[in-house]
């Protein structure tokens, strides 16, 4: 890789990487005040987790599309593109995704896809807490795996 295309998606991912930081702010301020009886704070928090995913989605787009391992427009595309980013490509790129990273992902994109979908659904509490607590975690796996992504790619530069 080129050390212009670097600078730029090192630019790039650090500006998804501040915008799951707010995201991840918000979900602790709102964590705070979570309750089983307040619809407000309910819908807030789980809109949070649905923004945090979708945040995530785009940086794993920059990714795939820097590297040029689009994915195809296929209705499975959203869990095309998470396996392909635990992927190492020999000669294009190394693996974004850890193991565990892949795993919350998952399990929240689940989440995401119910709450895009629940226009007449309550939102249960006990679901919400679980993918709250896989949001509040996804942050320090996600800064473990970009870091150590930029690393191998600089040492692939050298």
């Amino acid at each position: 890789m080129d050390s212009n295309k670097l600078i730029l998606l090192k630019v790039d991912l650090q500006v998804q990487m501040n915008l799951m930081a707010v995201i991840h702010q918000k979900l602790l301020d709102r964590a705070t005040r979570l309750s089983a009886d307040d619809d407000i704070i309910l819908e807030s928090i789980a809109y949070q987790i649905h923004n945090l995913y979708g945040t995530v989605e785009d940086l794993l787009k920059i990714v795939a599309s820097c590297f040029e391992n689009n994915i195809s427009s296929t209705s499975q595309w959203h869990s095309v593109l998470l396996q392909r980013m635990t992927m190492e490509i020999p000669g294009i790129r190394p693996a974004l995704l850890s193991p565990d990273s892949y795993t919350t992902l998952n399990s929240m994109r689940g989440f995401r896809h119910f709450f895009r979908h629940a226009y007449a659904s309550d939102i249960d509490y006990q679901q919400l807490t679980v993918n709250l607590h896989r949001a509040l975690e996804l942050k320090k796996h996600l800064d473990h795996d970009v870091s150590q992504f930029l690393l191998r790619l600089d040492g692939e530069k050298s």
